[in-house]
Formats: C-alpha cells, sequence, structure tokens
C-alpha cells in the first residue's frame, strides 16, 4: 500500500482505537507528515526497534510494538513447550509510554502461552539482562530508547545468555517480525487473566538485591575506599531515568556520605524537562550538575542516562594537571570533561593493573572493544599480556564475546569498553553498566585520593605510559526518506573514490566491513576483516591513527569516528584539530 493507503487504513479499520484515530485526524492536512508516518513499517532492526512515539506504522505505540512482539512469540513457540516455560523478562525505563509498551508486550507473549516476568518499576537495562540469566528466561524485553531524545522510545531483545540478541537469533526473529502481514494477526489478552492462568509475573524483589551484590563484588579494594568515604565527594544525576535508586544504594553501600543527587533530575520523568537529551555524551546535560560540583566543591560529578547503561564524567583538576591544555579550555574549568575513551581506559587500566598485582588477574584474560573505540583500549591489552578481541559496532558484540569464552572454554573476560559511553568490568551481566561503571570509577577515585592524587593525574600517568590517544567523533542527522538517500549516497561515493590520506596522515589500510574485506594500500594484499559484514569504513592511518564512517543502526544519522596517537598532549591536540576540520568538511 501507498502511504496515504496505509493512513485511510488505519482511520477505517475497527482494529485501532478512537485515540490513535484522532491523533491521525488531526494531521489530515499535513501531507510531510502523513508521508513519514505511514512511508514505511518501523524497522525491526538486529536488536529491535526504535522511533518517535506516535501513531502510525513508522512510530512507536502499541500496534508496532505487540506486532514485534508477535513475530518474537511466533519464533519463541516453535522452541518448544519448554522455551515458553522459561518465559521472557519484560523492563522498562522512564520513557513515555514505557509501561503501556512493556504490559502490552507481556500480555502478548501470553496469549501465546508464553511466560513473562515482569519489573513492577522502572529499572536500569543493565538489570535486565541480568534478570533474564538469573530467572532462566529464554529471552527479555527492555522499553527504552537509551539517551535518544524525549520524542523516542525502543523495543530491545535479549537472548537466554542475558546478551542482546546477535545471530542466529537475531535473523531468525526479524524473519518471524516480517512474516506477521496484518496487525489483526496479534494476540493478546486480559491482564486478570493472564494472573490467573500463571503467565503474567513479577520478577522477585531479591533480583534487585542480587544484582546489588554482583555490583559490590567487582570492587577491588574496599580497604581503601573506608579510608576516604568522609573525605570524598560525588555529584550524581539520574537524568530523570533509571540510574537513581540503584546507583545511590550502591554509593551507599560502600560507604560514601558525600553524594549529592541533583534534585531537579532526581525523579523520573519521560519529558526530561531539564535538558534537551538526556544524554551524558553531551556536555550540556552537565549544566545543573556542575552548578552543584562548583557548591560542594566536588571531586566527581556523575551522570547515567535513561537507562542507566551509559556513564558521563566530569573531574576536578584540583593539581591543574591539564591547565594549559585545551580539556581546560572551557568556562566549567577546573572540572574536566571526560570522554568515554577516557574514562573506560582509565577504569581497564586500573582493574588489569591491580588485579595483577593482587593475583587475580586470570592467565587467559580478555579485553573486548569496538572498531570505533580507541586504539588505548588495545595497548593496555598488550600491557598485561591479555588477548584483545576487536568486535563490531554496538556493546551486544563484547556482550557475545562473553558467550563464545564460556561456550568454547577459551578467555576469561575481564573488561569491556566501547566509544558511546559504555563499558563492563565482570561478566554478571551482558550489557555495558553505567551502575557497575560507577562502582569502579568511584573506586578509582577513592585510590587516587589516598595519594593525594585525582582521576585527572591518573589519566595523565596513562597517556605518559601508553602515548597520547585522543578521539573525537561527530554525528549528522538527516531525518525522513531523503535523508535516508543522502546517507548512503555519502557512503556509495566514499567507496567510489577512496581517501589516501587523512589530515595529511597517509591511508595504511581501508577495511570495507560491508564487504568483508582489508585492503592494505602499499602492497594491494586484500584479506578478509573476520568480523560480521556492517555498512563501515575503517581507515587506518600511520602511527596509530584512524578514521571509521558508519551509518547509525537506531537513528536518522551518519557517524564519524577518528583518532590519533601522539607523543605530547600539544601534538594529539593539534593533530585531533586538524581531523576534526577534515569531518567537518566532508
Amino acid at each position: 500500500m501507498t502511504y496515504q493507503e496505509n493512513y485511510q487504513f488505519w482511520l477505517d479499520a475497527p482494529y485501532f482505537d478512537e485515540a490513535t484515530k484522532q491523533e491521525l485526524r488531526a494531521i489530515a492536512q499535513d501531507e510531510k507528515e502523513i508521508e513519514d508516518r505511514f512511508y514505511r513499517e518501523l524497522k525491526f532492526g538486529t536488536g529491535g526497534l526504535r522511533g518517535v512515539i506516535g501513531a502510525g506504522t513508522n512510530r512507536m505505540n502499541v500496534y508496532t510494538v505487540t506486532k514485534a512482539t508477535q513475530g518474537l512469540a511466533n519464533y519463541i513457540s516453535e522452541l518448544g513447550d519448554k522455551a515458553k516455560n522459561q518465559g521472557v523478562a519484560v523492563a522498562f525505563d522512564s520513557r513515555r509510554m514505557s509501561p503501556e509498551f512493556a504490559k502490552a508486550t507481556a500480555l502478548c507473549l501470553n496469549a501465546n502461552g508464553i511466560k513473562t516476568y515482569i519489573f513492577d518499576s522502572l529499572r536500569p537495562t543493565p538489570e535486565l539482562s541480568y534478570a533474564v540469566r538469573k530467572l532462566g528466561c529464554v529471552a527479555g524485553v527492555v522499553i527504552t530508547a537509551s539517551h535518544n531524545p524525549p520524542e523516542y522510545n525502543g523495543y530491545k531483545v535479549y537472548w537466554e545468555d542475558g546478551g542482546q540478541i546477535t545471530p542466529p537469533h537475531d535473523k531468525n526473529i526479524l524473519a518471524h517480525v516480517a512474516k506477521v502481514e496484518g496487525y489483526d494477526q496479534v494476540l493478546t489478552m486480559a491482564y486478570e487473566d493472564a494472573v490467573e492462568k500463571g503467565l503474567y509475573n513479577m520478577v522477585p524483589t531479591s533480583v534487585d538485591e542480587d544484582y546489588y551484590v554482583e555490583l559490590i563484588e567487582q570492587v577491588i579494594h574496599p580497604e581503601v575506599i573506608e579510608k576516604v568515604t568522609d573525605s570524598l565527594k560525588i555529584v550524581y544525576t539520574p537524568l530523570h531515568g533509571t540510574g537513581n535508586v540503584p546507583v545511590q544504594e550502591v554509593l551507599k553501600r560502600l560507604g560514601f556520605v558525600n553524594v549529592y543527587v541533583v534534585k531537579e533530575q532526581e525523579l523520573p520523568d519521560g519529558n526530561f524537562p531539564t535538558v534537551k537529551s538526556p544524554n551524558p555524551e553531551n556536555p550540556d546535560g552537565f549544566a545543573l550538575s556542575l552548578a552543584l560540583a562548583k557548591e560542594k566543591d566536588a571531586d566527581i560529578v556523575l551522570a547515567t542516562d535513561p537507562d542507566a547503561d551509559r556513564l558521563g564524567i566530569y573531574v576536578k583538576d584540583t593539581n591543574h594537571t591539564f591547565a594549559d591544555t585545551e580539556l581546560a579550555n572551557t568556562p566549567d574549568y577546573p572540572y574536566v570533561r571526560f570522554n568515554a575513551n577516557m574514562t573506560g581506559a582509565l577504569m581497564g587500566e586500573y582493574v588489569c593493573r591491580e588485579k595483577q598485582a593482587n593475583g587475580t588477574l586470570p592467565e587467559n584474560g580478555a579485553i573486548c572493544s569496538t572498531i570505533v573505540t580507541s586504539n588505548l583500549a588495545k595497548a593496555i591489552a598488550d600491557a598485561y599480556d591479555l588477548k584483545f578481541i576487536e568486535t563490531l559496532t554496538g556493546f551486544k558484540y563484547i556482550g557475545e564475546q562473553i558467550k563464545f569464552f564460556e561456550e568454547q572454554n577459551t578467555y576469561k573476560y575481564v573488561y569491556g569498553m566501547e566509544e558511546s559511553f559504555g563499558c563492563l568490568v565482570g561478566d554478571y551481566t551482558r550489557d555495558k553498566d553505567a551502575c557497575g561503571a560507577v562502582v569502579i570509577l568511584c573506586e578509582v577515585a577513592a585510590y587516587c585520593a589516598n595519594k593525594g592524587e585525582t582521576l585527572c593525574d591518573a589519566m595523565n600517568d596513562m597517556y605518559k605510559k601508553y602515548g597520547y590517544y585522543f578521539e573525537g567523533a561527530k554525528s549528522v542527522t538527516l531525518k525522513g526518506v531523503d535523508g535516508a538517500k543522502q546517507i548512503q549516497a555519502i557512503m556509495d561515493n566514499l567507496r567510489a573514490n577512496p581517501l589516501n590520506e587523512v589530515a595529511g596522515i597517509p591511508v595504511v589500510a581501508i577495511r570495507d566491513y560491508s564487504a568483508d574485506t582489508r585492503l592494505e594500500l602499499a602492497t594491494g594484499t586484500e584479506t578478509k576483516t573476520g568480523l560480521p559484514k556492517s555498512n563501515v569504513l575503517y581507515y587506518e592511518l600511520e602511527n596509530d591513527a584512524w578514521m571509521a564512517v558508519r551509518p547509525s543502526g537506531t537513528e536518522p544519522k551518519i557517524k564519524y569516528y577518528f583518532g590519533v596517537n601522539e607523543v605530547s598532549m600539544k601534538a594529539a591536540e593539534k593533530k585531533l584539530i586538524e581531523m576534526k576540520a577534515v569531518v567537518d568538511a566532508m
């Protein structure tokens, strides 16, 4: 059907409720809006759904959510009664319509004879991952759009290993979702009936307690924390999301007493009224927390995104370690913003160093990171004689590695990090965890404080040890039908006209993950990347520098990533500015 025919179908069909039809009648004169809502089905990708909330086939609503769920239910049903009885764990965040979508998801699964376990209120995404394994479920669903603007919501699917779906389950589920052609094929049932039949269940409260215990068990030096609990000052904001309760709870259990929460952002609110976007990657989201930090003279500032899988931080540069660098070139100085590569590397170095010192670093240990993450992760792995494994973009591929390690009895997972503010210490969950990152980061801060140092000092020590690895990124948003065409044209042009240098740095090799090729320019030798196919171009540059370009899998964006490695901070800053200029021009 054309988008106009789809629009009319939604207006006429008895399946859709009156509120939906009223919303659609209100746009009757807006041809562009009708087209955007109905020109396609909201794409169910390899992880699930994500889109703007509203009526229409290209929107997040109860109908598109349950249609996807019916496909998931059909796949689980094919696996047999054992899988149906194992059940599906369901969680949701603080976004608009999240509780409604979660309940509709559970009742659709129930109507297909599949047991569900749903949390009684909002929970972090990593706790959903943990709950899937703890409860022995066959799958999990979390309703979240992570750090996206308030008009978005999403739907992510996990499998029984606790990780987001990867091959073969992602492709199989995708195929089953595609087979659900009409909304009349979607099953549901009354809540009361589902409860009575034992299909609709609440997640036991013991799961929360067990999750907290796992978080605390990642601490390496509790005795160090005890020495500074009365002096170290922490400012925290959950950005109106799910991190508030668990983060405050674990900091309390660790013994930190000077924890100041940004009151204006403490309570859940899907409209995120105090920020443009609830994204800890964005410095704008720290305005209120930095004001509170200056008032309290805090040592560190922490922010978690709405589903608490990402952590962003600012650090007070008490010793003026970075005073003469670009990191201090901000009105917020002496508070310095750490990007995810800095934070992730800092925690990874601490964990490896201290576990090696106390004899708990496994001989067959492994560090994982994604192809658009700092090469500093590999430098750390090499320094501690650990296996380094690089994956496609998305933490689900790091979670998948943990599964492979267990199935194949090869390596012991130590640490994983990605450039988009996600990391995981330990394997208690299979997704990035901001709550766990808070635990380790505050331990590192305590360790430094015991030596009269700050996280800035620790970061500078790392640069001196490994080299000055600096990274940058730029996203360009191109919405709608025209935007999708523009994004594809950019990728096509780069493939047709290969780069041979970036900001004066020669290209050593080009990886095209779509074609599964790595071309070495000097010799013309072509090999395979060794990773699944993905629409990504990666340029290996001299001196461990690099650049990558990829369309986002969940947002209407094309993303550019780049990194350098220089012998001094000044040199790294200069070269990074030059690379940013090249990307801006592109």
